[in-house]
């Protein structure tokens, strides 16, 4: 079954590059050192001695595999799983006794292991760790999870459905061409909330969607909503989670623009800070006299999404700042080459 994992494809190979693959490989290739060490030794002294001995070999080993694997994830994708794992142990093997060879050079008063010995606990290590990959990308996303997720995203307010409507039958005999525009709008938005969002989508679409879920609300609402767009320095061929703006948006009109007597201003401002991608998200805080309920919902969903889809790598804050609720995302800068 394929899983939602860090680059957004089909495949269960975790993606070596993420800083959160790279940091619980560390935790979990040292749980098995901290238990090799207690294994080996009965004394507390004996016991750091032999830790930092087992450190000595198989960091260099755990640091140098992560930055070939880094490096040679395409290759290994291209390959498909299995033959990867086989490639993988191959490669961890081989690592393992070549560095072995070299400890005991810096060593010579440590007794060699056998090579069978070495390749032994080489495969243990990395074919438990991948298990270990493997195992979390399928609770993250197991059946439920993603008919949970899937809810979420294809959930739109019944009154932006009813108010949308009634804005096209306003506009049919006055202005029809208003009244098309707004069914088209709408049929194109509900079409990309009804397909599978479960792989990442490039940027630029994204930035569509919120324009015409933003276009419908704003002939139904006039001067009410004032929009700004900085998207100038925006990398449209970024990709992110699915369906990430248009949630912000929809609460942004329904939460701040709506309750407000004079209605507001939105500001999307999206650009590239180096290999990352920023979004920033502000619109009026109408307090306690919007409309019942909050922005926890959309706010959870996103942040659920950016963890499977980036682990550790993407962060999201909301906060209230001078009268103005203001959500930024920060998400690592792929594209559809680079996974």
């Amino acid at each position: 079954m394929a899983s939602i994992n860090q680059t957004g494809t089909g495949i269960r190979l975790p993606n070596f590059c993420n800083l959160g693959v790279m940091l619980r490989a560390l935790v979990v290739v040292n749980l098995f050192v901290f238990a090799a060490a207690a294994m080996r030794t009965r004394t507390l002294e004996g016991y750091w001695y032999e830790f930092l001995l087992l450190a000595a070999f198989v960091e260099p080993v755990l640091i140098l595999s992560l930055v070939v694997l880094c490096a040679a994830r395409r290759p290994l994708h291209a390959m498909g799983y299995v033959p990867a794992i086989f490639a993988i142990s191959l490669f961890e093997v081989v690592l393992a006794w070549g560095m072995s060879e070299a400890f005991q050079a810096f060593f010579p008063d440590v007794p060699p292991l056998p090579f069978t010995l070495v390749a032994f606990l080489a495969l243990f290590a990395t074919l438990c760790t991948l298990l270990y990959f493997d195992m979390r990308a399928r609770a993250l996303s197991p059946a439920i999870a993603e008919a949970r997720i899937q809810a979420l995203q294809a959930r739109i307010r019944p009154h932006f459905l009813y108010n949308s409507i009634n804005a096209a039958l306003s506009f049919i005999r006055s202005e029809p061409r208003k009244a098309e525009r707004v069914l088209e709008d709408l049929a194109d938005l509900f079409r990309v909330l009804m397909a599978d969002n479960r792989t990442l989508a490039p940027l630029g679409k994204e930035v569509d969607l919120a324009r015409q879920y933003l276009a419908i609300e704003q002939l139904r609402l006039g001067e009410r909503l004032r929009i700004t767009w900085n998207v100038d320095a925006m990398p449209a061929e970024a990709l992110v989670p699915p369906l990430i703006l248009q949630p912000l948006v929809e609460n942004a009109v329904y939460h701040g623009i709506e309750p407000a007597d004079g209605g507001g201003e939105i500001k999307i401002d999206i650009r590239r800070e180096g290999e990352r991608v920023l979004m920033v998200l502000t619109n009026p805080f109408s307090g306690t006299n919007g409309h019942p309920g909050g922005n926890k919902m959309a706010i959870a969903n996103i942040r659920e999404r950016l963890q499977l889809h980036f682990d550790v790598e993407a962060a999201m804050r909301s906060e209230v700042v001078d009268g103005q609720y203001r959500v930024t995302i920060r998400v690592p800068y792929i594209t559809g080459e680079s996974t």
